[in-house]
């Protein structure tokens, strides 16, 4: 298949990258730091990947998963080429994003980060246990902003019709970009080629469209080689929903076109750039679907949450503390449920009957009388944004010794009892509370550096 695609000229090139290792990456978070001032400071070697604004090669060393802004958010380690279907999906702050696929957050990360706190991200993904490390993943973004929830496509299509302005179709598929990389998925295979996953493509593609708004754009991508996965299914959106074209996106020198009719499709080959195998195809919906040629925003259909309006006490003095603006306008919604406190933001959607593993911004926990922020909350705020700050530089050994649940000591600062939020370089990892001059770890657990 490999031989027909590319021709017997080009063919041994690309045999021959599978004798080369594959290229480790990284990709900002911008909404903590710009990638001018992150390749600066960072104490590790990184390269720019051309065609990603926000990416970087790095060594496959393991030193950037171990660094503390890692664990601050700052960056999603992530290979090259799969930056790449979100970084061409024109996401704009105020839209409302559907991640399909979701799981474990990649795309999503960068699709929230887009955002920049206005509008939400919808992310999804049908197994619940790698929606777990989805929210987990989000949450270390510091992502207020969204929804993530483990339903089957079907489900929110009843909830969703026409609803989001940018969906990502991330599909599932055989993984041919990914052998170098994942030799392991070369057996899967073997068990499951394209044929297997091209029907459920095929039925992911077509819910994923009917839950656009006339006028939005869609980007399906995959991690395999395969025409029939990745043609094959954008040729079956484009003859089953009349409504929709596939457009021009962001090109780049190295980019291949689409086969036929898909031109305008993106191809990545290992041979031809500093990444894996990778496709992607941008989709627009006609606004004349609206009816009065708008293109409108529906609203989704689904029962809204009213919110309780009044914070316990302890939780509002905690508030009162904070000077972020989202918090402050007054345009967001706080909610009391089974003593946890919840941030939803203006726009957002209340309770909807889905199987979320989290709506907003989880701000806390009320134990008694007590307030306990969360690390959500934690790696949401900026130091700025906080009274009682505890500022280690990076390298400083009790980092590390924080981040893997110890306690420190001794610490020196001048509020002598209470919350802190500890940073690394200016950026926060989590709480802590003084006594006594030592620092008592309230760093999540399931978070821990192992």
């Amino acid at each position: 298949m490999m031989q027909k695609l590319l021709g017997a000229k080009e063919y041994p090139a690309f045999l021959a990258s599978y004798d080369h290792p594959f290229h480790a990456g990284l990709r900002v978070n911008q909404t903590k730091i710009n990638p001018d001032d992150f390749s600066n400071r960072v104490p590790f070697s990184v390269r720019s990947v051309p065609w990603v604004d926000n990416g970087f090669f790095c060594d496959a060393d393991g030193q950037a998963s171990h660094h503390p802004w890692y664990y601050g958010g700052l960056y999603y380690i992530q290979e090259p080429s799969a930056m790449t279907p979100a970084s061409l999906l024109p996401v704009e702050p105020g839209d409302r994003v559907l991640d399909l696929c979701a799981a474990p957050g990649g795309k999503a990360t960068e699709l929230a980060a887009k955002l920049m706190g206005r509008g939400f991200l919808l992310a999804n993904d049908v197994s619940a246990s790698r929606a777990k490390g989805l929210l987990r993943n989000l949450e270390r973004f510091g992502i207020a902003n969204m929804a993530v929830c483990s339903e089957k496509p079907e489900k929110l299509l009843t909830r969703f019709p026409g609803y989001f302005d940018k969906i990502l179709v991330d599909a599932p598929c055989s993984g041919e970009g990914m052998f170098r990389r994942r030799p392991d998925m070369a057996e899967d295979w073997k068990e499951r080629g394209p044929s297997y996953y091209s029907a459920i493509q095929k039925e992911l593609i077509l819910q994923a469209a009917d839950m656009l708004r006339p006028g939005g754009c869609m980007l399906y991508s995959t991690c395999t080689f395969s025409p029939v996965e990745n043609e094959g299914t954008v040729e079956w959106l484009l003859e089953n929903r009349s409504d929709f074209e596939l457009i021009p996106t962001r090109w780049y020198e190295g980019f291949s076109h689409g086969i036929g009719a898909c031109h305008h499709a993106v191809r990545i080959f290992p041979h031809r750039m500093e990444g894996e195998g990778h496709f992607a195809a941008l989709l627009r919906k006609s606004p004349k679907d609206s009816g009065d040629g708008t293109g409108h925003r529906p609203q989704f259909t689904g029962e809204r949450g009213d919110s309780t309006g009044i914070l316990p006490g302890a939780a509002a003095d905690f508030l009162a503390a904070l000077q972020k603006p989202s918090f402050l306008t007054g345009q967001g919604q706080w909610r009391l449920q089974e003593n946890r406190v919840y941030y939803l933001s203006d726009g957002q959607m209340g309770s909807v009957r889905l199987r979320f593993l989290r709506t907003g911004l989880l701000f806390g926990e009320m134990k008694k009388n007590r307030f306990e922020p969360s690390q959500a909350l934690a790696l949401a705020l900026r130091a700025e944004e906080y009274p009682h700050v505890l500022n280690f530089a990076p390298e400083d050994g009790r980092v590390i010794r924080y981040l893997k649940g110890e306690t420190v000591a001794p610490v020196k600062t001048s509020c002598t009892s209470g919350w802190m939020l500890v940073c690394a370089g200016g950026f926060p990892l989590g709480w802590g509370k003084m006594h006594n001059g030592m620092l008592k770890n309230k760093y999540d657990a399931g978070w821990r550096m192992l």
